[in-house]
């Protein structure tokens, strides 16, 4: 199962805009994603409420993981949109164009 890890890139970390941005673009993969803090137990990259039980701060490194046909591509977006401070761009700005 391909994996990334990646630095939470948002000034305030992984909540409640940030979080709500990556599950909407997670839940629109054609693969399913999860994500997790460390050796914690991965959550769902698509539950609002998984994601933000990670309590993920800034610098905070996580790792997704996602199995099947254009997961490596699905996890290198994720990646990227999860590096960037997503509080900072302007809302049209923050998610990416792929459905």
């Amino acid at each position: 199962m391909p994996e990334r890890s990646v630095i939470i890139g948002s000034a305030q970390g992984l909540h409640a805009r940030p979080a709500k941005i990556f599950v909407h673009i997670a839940a629109q993969q054609p693969v399913p994603v999860s994500i997790r803090v460390g050796d914690r137990a991965p959550v769902p990259a698509n539950s609002i409420l998984g994601v933000l039980s990670l309590g993920a701060a800034q610098g905070t490194e996580v790792t997704l993981s996602a199995d099947g046909d254009g997961a490596a591509e699905v996890l290198d977006e994720l990646a990227d949109l999860l590096s960037r401070d997503l509080d900072a761009e302007e809302p049209d700005h923050a998610s990416t164009t792929q459905p």
